[in-house]
């Protein structure tokens, strides 16, 4: 099964990816390497997660649909390079930055919201590493912000 039957299977639409919000490629390409710019939580509206996680702020759980989110954005620009999502043949690396409250230290919770995303739709190719660290502070004071690096089938 490939990876538009999982979309269609988990009733999932992918968005347009966004624009990006300042002097930078949204991706960049090395032989069969696709580095991926930083995203956000987008809502299907076109309005972002914006918060902390932890303290009073967003729990656990918010902070996990921030990260699944930015999973449909990293799926919804891996599509928009590649034009098939089958041509990534291995997610090699996640790194996952979490707005959170002082001692808040749950950041790898959150960023599995994206990760278990990325296995649902890619499978084992969506299982990559991953650094999941929290922010005094993300940009627009989204929720979460998450780049990637993947491997490109040929």
């Amino acid at each position: 099964m490939g990876a538009d039957d999982r979309l269609r299977e988990l009733g999932l639409e992918l968005p347009e990816p966004l624009a990006p919000r300042g002097n930078y490629a949204p991706a960049v390409r090395a032989g069969d390497q696709l580095y991926l710019s930083g995203l956000g939580p987008v809502r299907p509206d076109g309005s972002l997660l914006t918060g902390k996680v932890g303290d009073g702020g967003l729990d656990l759980a918010t902070g996990r649909e921030a990260a699944r989110l930015v999973g449909l954005q990293i799926l919804a620009r891996l599509r928009a390079e590649l034009g098939d999502l089958d041509r990534v043949a291995q997610v090699l690396k996640l790194f996952g930055m979490v707005n959170c409250a002082p001692g808040f230290t749950r950041m790898p919770a959150v960023v599995d919201g994206c990760s278990d995303l990325l296995v649902d739709v890619l499978g084992e190719a969506g299982r990559g590493a991953r650094s999941a660290v929290g922010m005094a502070a993300l940009p627009f004071d989204i929720a979460v912000e998450i780049d990637a690096v993947v491997l490109v089938a040929a």
